[in-house]
């Protein structure tokens, strides 16, 4: 009887010391959100693994991808928040000149070359963007309030 009632004893004890490890693992490692770094370098996104710092994801550019002159699949639609980086690149098997109406900007694309556009949204509103000299729109560019 003894014996029986010393290895019930010995499964419970394991059984607690099991939760109570869960337990401890569950809260150590639970990614609640929030930036836990507490080095005073300030938050950049990037999670904390066993001590080390991962580097964020680089944000994804979209690629227009231009073929025989014209938007390959059609006109890219992009949206933006007033504030955020417009990031797009441009990448043409013609040469012509990319504008960006509303915002005045513009740059040539070589044939076969690729281009890249990065600047602040600060004006609001439903712009093109167009292979200037073909008059041929490549792009729909919202920037939202």
């Amino acid at each position: 009887m003894e014996r029986v009632l010393r290895s019930n004893t010995t499964r419970i004890a394991l059984g607690v010391a099991a939760v109570v490890l869960a337990v401890v693992l569950f809260v150590l490692l639970k990614d609640d959100g929030g930036d836990n770094d507490t080095s005073g370098s300030g938050s950049s996104g990037a999670k904390t693994v066993a001590g080390t710092r991962a580097k964020p994801a680089k944000p994804q550019v979209p690629v227009i991808a231009i073929g025989g002159g014209k938007p390959v699949g059609g006109v890219a639609e992009l949206s933006y928040s007033a504030g955020e980086r417009i990031r797009f690149k441009v990448r043409s098997d013609v040469a012509d000149e990319i504008h960006v109406h509303g915002y005045d900007l513009t740059k040539d694309v070589e044939a076969g070359g690729t281009v890249g556009f990065d600047f602040a949204a600060t004006i609001e509103g439903v712009f093109e963007a167009e292979l200037e000299d073909r008059g041929e729109q490549i792009l729909e560019l919202r920037v939202n309030p």
